[in-house]
């Protein structure tokens, strides 16, 4: 639903954000090279799911912004763990 909000190019930017922000989760620890793109794709990913929930909190929508702050949680404590100082 709430793809019909944006445009088509928005909703590709929105996904390929959040891919680009696994990924940099991920692969970084992975291999122990620029490990500063850990907290980067974090705090990337903290600010995209933040702004998912202003989006789904605006449409009204009961499940999705309980949902989407539990990934947000998530992508913090992977950020504390990475990073604990």
């Amino acid at each position: 639903g709430w793809a019909e909000d944006f445009s088509d190019p928005a909703v590709k930017a929105i996904g390929a954000l959040e891919v680009l922000g696994a990924l940099g989760l991920v692969l970084p620890a992975l291999f122990g090279v620029a490990t500063w793109l850990v907290p980067a794709a974090a705090i990337g990913l903290a600010l995209t799911m933040a702004g998912a929930v202003v989006v789904h909190v605006r449409r009204r929508e009961t499940f999705v912004p309980p949902l989407v702050l539990g990934v947000l949680a998530l992508v913090l404590a992977v950020l504390r763990i990475a990073y604990p100082g």
